[in-house]
């Protein structure tokens, strides 16, 4: 059965820092990549980051360069978001999904109807 438990978010005041962490099970840690996005409501889900978790290699969302930073650990089967300087309009439900290494899908999507299987999302409040 594939599970992917998404924790660690919270209240946090404008500028301040929170990570977030996505522990995975059921399927092949490394062949995979992992995704986080968020959504507020009445919008759609939004891609923030995604790492590839063989090699690492990451991709952020422009407004979150710079301040989000993506890693992954591939002993626990983890995969972590840290968030610093956040901003008000952070606020949102964070998800993170997996994307399993398949033919003709770029293992870094954007897009979240490549992603197989989804977390069941941690609320982040950036707020004063």
């Amino acid at each position: 059965e594939v599970q992917l438990q998404a924790s660690g978010g919270g209240l946090v005041q404008p500028g301040g820092s929170l990570r977030l962490s996505c522990v995975v099970s059921g399927f092949k840690f490394e062949e995979s990549a992992i995704g986080w996005f968020r959504q507020v409501p009445g919008n759609e889900r939004e891609w923030v980051s995604t790492i590839r978790t063989r090699d690492g290699q990451a991709r952020y969302l422009q407004s979150v360069q710079g301040r989000f930073t993506i890693s992954s650990d591939s002993a626990k089967n983890a995969v972590y978001l840290q968030m610093s300087n956040l901003r008000p309009e952070d606020t949102a439900v964070y998800y993170c999904a997996a994307l399993l290494a398949r033919y003709g899908v770029p293992l870094d999507s954007i897009s979240p109807s490549h992603y197989d299987y989804w977390g069941q999302g941690t609320q982040v409040t950036v707020s004063s």
